[in-house]
């Protein structure tokens, strides 16, 4: 074979070569990023009382109606309300506000502070915007993958539905803290568990258990023949 045709039989094996490589070695798992993206978007919000008194100062009742009118503090933002004062008056003011919130249906939950000013709450509203990923996402090559990776897609569809399905975007950024629970009769509950002198309602309708059978006084034995009889 002359040395033009082997210089064009080496061409003709690199271009094969080539064309067998993978595209998707090029694929960065940064070209699709699945996850939803929670931004914070929280900010407070100081109200003065009377002096010494739980009674909010002067139009500090309509201030607070006129934001959640603006939007600026929504039922499904996160309301922490920290009241200054000793214990008795901290608990009294606490209770003003959540009054107040509650003509707008807004519940709040009280966050104990140590900078509050005097005679003042400090309202934290936690607010987070929820930005879903871009779907779908083919960016990763489905073919001639070899290396047998997830696809770019992969994730996408349940990282949205999570995002539109959420009623509380600040669920996503933590938890709601618990309350502490009533632990008497949580142990009267173990405990009766435990002796076993759980009692079945008289007529059940939850449950495919039926209720105990009790016998007519007189008629123990009635129903059951003698054998011979």
């Amino acid at each position: 074979m002359t040395t033009p045709n082997l210089r064009l039989a080496a061409a003709a094996l690199l271009l094969g070569l080539g064309a067998c490589g993978l595209p998707v070695n090029d694929y960065t798992a940064a070209e699709a990023d699945t996850r939803l993206a929670v931004t914070d978007a929280s900010h407070r919000v100081t109200v003065r009382f009377i002096r010494g008194s739980d009674r909010l100062a002067p139009g500090e009742a309509r201030r607070l109606h006129d934001m959640i009118a603006r939007g600026e503090i929504d039922g499904r933002d996160r309301v922490l309300v920290s009241p200054s004062g000793a214990p008795g008056i901290a608990e009294r003011r606490f209770a003003a506000l959540h009054r107040e919130f509650l003509h707008d249906g807004i519940v709040v939950a009280a966050q104990p502070l140590a900078d509050v000013p005097r005679d003042a709450a400090l309202i934290e509203v936690g607010r987070y915007l929820v930005t879903l990923p871009r779907c779908p996402n083919w960016s990763k090559p489905a073919a001639a993958d070899f290396t047998n990776m997830p696809l770019s897609n992969d994730g996408c569809a349940t990282a949205s539905n999570l995002g539109l399905m959420v009623a509380n975007p600040a669920d996503l950024a933590g938890g709601r803290p618990l309350s502490p629970g009533d632990g008497k009769p949580a142990a009267a509950a173990v405990e009766r568990y435990l002796a076993d002198k759980v009692q079945l309602p008289a007529v059940n309708t939850a449950l495919p258990i039926p209720a105990a059978a009790t016998a007519a006084p007189g008629a123990a034995g009635g129903n059951n023949p003698t054998p011979g009889s």
